[in-house]
């Protein structure tokens, strides 16, 4: 666990955020199955995705495209899920709970995304140098 720790304490401020990004990603789906548990099968398939995605970027932290697995996952469900006609009805939802889990999730994993890519535009330029 200690070494999980060390990793994480190693990463730029950026991938760390973008990490944070995840767990609220994570946080949304949480609301959303809370809020309606038939909607899914047992347990939200998406945060297994985004643990191991987060896990990935863990793990890779010495190298300067780390994030980039936060940034695909984000934009995987985000994108994919609005491209596939499943996110839009889940904001218009009569049931609060999964609006509020899908703007928590989606938030959470847009952010994801930017500071991911911010993370690795800034790691590629200090490489440069």
């Amino acid at each position: 666990m200690s070494a999980i720790v060390a990793r994480v304490a190693a990463a730029s401020r950026s991938t760390r955020l973008s990490l944070w990004g995840l767990v609220v990603g994570i946080l949304g789906l949480l609301i959303q199955w809370i809020a309606d548990p038939g909607k899914f099968p047992v347990f939200p398939p998406g945060v297994v995705f985004i643990v191991v995605c987060g896990a990935l970027v863990v793990f890779t932290v010495p190298r300067w495209w780390a994030p980039v697995f936060s940034v695909l996952i984000s934009l995987w469900i985000v994108l994919g899920g609005w491209a596939a006609g499943q996110l839009t009805p889940n904001f218009r939802s009569d049931n609060v709970g999964t609006v509020a889990g899908n703007v928590v999730m989606s938030l959470g994993l847009a952010f994801a995304a930017v500071t991911g890519v911010v993370a690795m535009l800034g790691a590629w330029r200090a490489r440069g140098r």
